[in-house]
This record gives structure tokens, C-alpha cells and sequence, in this order.
């Protein structure tokens, strides 16, 4: 039984899984959705009642029906490199190829129905609220009234992209920055704007969430000007920490109601110790957080990837009956 990696072909942090899987004795089999119709081809026969489909690349075939699971990690829209790209051709590619392996008994992580919803930033807010974790008072909104009310509610605000990454290619992270108080919020009407409370932190949280395991890292902060931690100056690393059997059962419920077997949850953590919820990123990179921290990530996913696959030993797709 084999495990289906869908990425791209520069993906260090898939890399160090792969090693894991390779020590293991487990077959392993990537491929770039964006290299269909050139160097990646598929086939799909449904005939007298079965089944048989096979992925080719690199000069290896493999059958669909042999996959014991799939790594939706950061692949390329279908056909993107193809001879000649359209989006037609990406919409044909795309159904075909997710068709045919959303048909099979291999467990995902995570399902891409699933990790479409997820990356839906008003969607994960309300899940982590109902579930228990603390959120920041946060509005989405294009009426600039509303923006200058709230600010006047909370007088201490970010502001943060609501899908996350600008689109370029290559995509580029967009920082959360504070807004200053005699912002006129007038902008806001030209497209949604996320603003959010201001947690005065004293440290950041990055909690990796593979199936039940639970593996969190914390970064204390360098100065109170500190912001978003992916741009701090800081050399303060990683260290590992413990999670709160609160924060873990919350963690969980998350993880059971989004129907996701891995997830990158960031939070933040305050005067008082509390953590707050800032997002989940259900593909989110890991391997800044093992290099500090020594935390086994990729180990514990090369091992949820290598148990049997959905429908041999009562798991569904990204789950087990009991948990994520």
C-alpha cells in the first residue's frame, strides 16, 4: 500500500516527511497536480460494476485502489503547467484527478473538501468560539461606519488580511500591523477588511496538530511593538510546551468538526496566560517549529500516513470513528 503525496516538487517540509516514510518500508508516491497532461498522467476505467484507475510519473505507475492514504499538502492548480494551460483544461484536470482519488479507500490529509472549507477565516472563527477557545473581537466589513465604531469599542486594533496570502507568484504573506488611531477607515469600502482586538502578548503559540497528537511550541516576544511573528526581528527561539487539557479538548473539538487530520493552529498568549485563538491553517508549514524545538512533526505524520487505509480497518477518509 502506497502513500500519495500531492505537492509541489520544492517542498522541503514534505521532504523530511518523506525520509520518515522511506525509513519506514513505506511506498511512497509524489506527484505536482499542476504537471498533469505533461510529465503526471492518470487513468480511470468504471466497468461491469468495479473500478480501476492509475497515476503516472516520473516513469512510476500506481494504482489508485492501492493507496493507503493522501497528503493534500501544497499542490499546484491541475494542469497549470501544461503545454497549453487554460482554465478550462484546470477544471477538466482537476475533476477528474480529485474524481477518481476522493473514490478511494485511502484516508486523507486532509480531505479537500474539507480543507477548502477550512481555510475560510470567518468560518474557523465561529468554529473555535463554539468549541472554546478564546477569539478577539474581530469584525469583517466594508461599511466604513461600522470599521470606525469598532474601533471605537476597541481603541487598540490590527488589521490582517482575510484570505491570508496576497496571490503573486510566488504568494506573498501579507503582515497583521496595528492601526493607528486616527486611521479614517474610509479605505474599507474599496474591499473587506478584517479588524481585530489587539492581544497585548507576551509570547506566541504555535500548537501542530497531527490526528490526537497535540504539539505546541511557544515564542516569547521581543518587544511590546512585536506583532506578527513571522516578520519579528526577535532571535527568542521555539521552545516546546505544554497544552492545557482545556485548550487540548477545545483543539480536539476543532479538529473533529472541521474534519481535519492536521492542523497549524496560532495563538497568542496574554498577560494572564490565556491562549487566543488567531487561525488554523490547515496546510501550515512545520518544519521551522521541529528545527527549534526538536518536536517529532514530521515523524508523527509519516506514521498517520503509514497506518492502513480507510475501509480495511474501520477508519473513514481523514478520521477515525472516535477522532481526527
Amino acid at each position: 500500500m502506497t502513500v500519495l503525496i500531492l505537492t509541489s516538487e520544492e517542498d522541503v517540509t514534505a521532504d523530511m516527511v518523506v525520509v520518515h516514510l522511506n525509513a519506514s518500508g513505506v511506498p511512497v508516491f509524489r506527484l505536482d497536480p499542476a504537471d498533469l497532461t505533461g510529465g503526471v498522467a492518470l487513468s480511470g476505467e468504471f466497468v461491469h460494476g468495479a473500478f480501476r484507475g492509475h497515476l503516472s510519473s516520473a516513469g512510476r505507475l500506481v494504482s489508485i485502489g492501492g493507496l493507503r492514504s493522501i497528503w493534500l499538502r501544497r499542490p499546484g492548480a491541475a494542469a497549470q503547467r501544461a503545454t497549453s494551460p487554460s482554465a478550462w483544461l484546470t477544471e477538466e484536470a482537476g475533476q477528474a484527478l480529485y474524481g477518481m482519488l476522493r473514490g478511494s479507500d485511502a484516508r486523507w490529509m486532509n480531505h479537500p473538501d474539507a480543507a477548502r472549507r477550512a481555510r475560510h477565516k470567518p468560518w474557523q472563527l465561529r468554529l473555535a468560539q463554539r468549541c472554546g477557545l478564546p477569539v478577539p473581537a474581530t469584525l469583517i466589513t466594508t461599511f466604513p461606519q461600522a470599521a470606525r465604531d469598532f474601533a471605537e469599542r476597541f481603541p487598540d486594533l490590527v488589521v490582517k488580511p482575510v484570505s491570508g496570502a496576497h496571490p503573486q507568484d510566488p504568494p506573498r504573506a501579507v503582515p497583521t500591523s496595528r492601526v493607528a488611531p486616527d486611521t479614517d477607515f474610509s479605505a474599507v469600502a474599496f474591499g473587506p477588511t478584517l479588524l481585530q482586538r489587539r492581544v497585548a502578548k507576551r509570547a506566541d503559540i504555535r500548537l501542530t496538530a497531527v490526528g490526537e497528537e497535540l504539539l505546541a511550541a511557544r515564542k516569547a516576544t521581543g518587544t511590546e511593538a512585536e506583532v506578527d511573528v513571522r516578520f519579528a526581528a526577535s532571535d527568542v527561539p521555539w521552545r516546546p510546551v505544554e497544552v492545557a487539557p482545556r485548550v487540548a479538548e477545545a483543539v480536539r473539538a476543532y479538529l473533529r468538526e472541521a474534519q481535519l487530520a492536521y492542523g497549524a493552529f496560532d495563538f497568542v498568549e496574554d498577560a494572564d496566560g490565556t491562549w487566543w485563538f488567531l487561525e488554523c491553517n490547515q496546510s501550515g508549514q512545520f518544519g521551522f517549529i521541529e528545527v527549534d524545538t526538536g518536536q517529532p512533526i514530521a515523524r508523527s505524520i509519516a506514521g498517520w500516513l503509514a497506518r492502513p487505509a480507510a475501509g480495511r480497518d474501520g477508519h473513514v477518509n481523514g478520521a477515525s470513528a472516535k477522532a481526527v
